[in-house]
């Protein structure tokens, strides 16, 4: 047996048990879901659980506000972050040291810890209104609104999004940004023609985590969020334990797991065209 054909079976039974787990706690249940999601009323099998969720307005109306939500969340949070990272990277002083010392803190707080002091903060009757109606200030409504959500949704985001962004800005070797600049490239161009580019994996990675994180989330969007429309989490939750409709939640969960898909099928696409180009 040649030396390649025994590194490949290693490998293969290195993978095998990662495969397993894997089958096990997400292939299976997305696969009985899929099948529960099918019955019917009568028993028998259809999609008449999931022509509802586009037929019905309230379910309409929670896939829109969902969408809604997770790419303006998405949005901002990698803006907030690459802008957070990048001043990291090629800034210095105390407010860059102040900023990495502290930027990593809400990470380390419970998600209902700090949606709670979120409600305390912003709510009609928080803190923050409370000051602002001494200078004759009327605070927006932003607790039980979209609002809130995607607030929560950057306190939870951000800190890991930039932590990933930083350690790939920080293995950009300064030779290469410098050999740039002995040549005359200016900063916009050294951001979009070196940065941007060598990062943009990591980038990828990023958003991926934040989309799925953000369109799957609960704690945030049930605490804080309006009664109607509500995210497809907080929906499901109400279809199964309220309305004891099993059927019906399974539907919504695989076609969040379909949304969630389809962005990860241009991640595998970047990373199945980057592995080819180097091969």
């Amino acid at each position: 047996m040649s030396k390649s054909m025994k590194m490949g079976m290693l490998g293969l039974i290195l993978v095998i048990p990662s495969f397993l787990l894997l089958f096990v706690i997400v292939v299976i249940p997305i696969a009985l879901s899929f099948v529960e999601s099918l019955r019917n009323e009568a028993g028998g099998f259809d999609l008449s659980r999931y022509q509802f969720l586009f037929t019905d307005k309230a379910m309409r109306s929670n896939i829109i506000f969902t969408l809604k939500v997770t790419v303006v969340s998405c949005l901002i949070v990698l803006i907030v972050s690459y802008s957070l990272a990048v001043y990291m990277r090629f800034s210095s002083g105390r407010l860059v040291d102040l900023i990495r010392k502290t930027y990593m803190i809400p990470i380390f707080i419970p998600g209902v810890i700090a949606t709670y002091g979120l409600i305390n903060l912003l709510g009609n009757h928080g803190w923050l209104s409370r000051f602002l109606l001494l200078i004759g200030i009327t605070l927006p409504r932003i607790i039980f609104d979209e609002k809130g959500i995607i607030i929560a949704n950057l306190w939870f985001n951000i800190p890991f999004t930039a932590m990933l962004l930083s350690s790939a800005l920080a293995g950009i070797p300064n030779s290469v940004l410098e050999s740039a600049k002995d040549v005359g490239a200016g900063r916009l161009r050294v951001f979009f023609q070196i940065v941007f580019p060598l990062s943009y994996k990591t980038f990828l990675v990023a958003a991926t985590f934040v989309f799925m994180g953000v369109i799957g989330s609960f704690t945030a969007p049930f605490l804080v969020g309006p009664n109607a429309p509500q995210m497809l989490g907080v929906s499901m939750e109400q279809v199964f334990g309220v309305f004891q409709e099993r059927e019906q939640a399974a539907a919504i969960a695989f076609f969040t797991f379909l949304l969630c898909s389809v962005l990860g099928y241009f991640y595998i696409r970047s990373m199945v065209k980057d592995e080819t180009a180097r091969s």
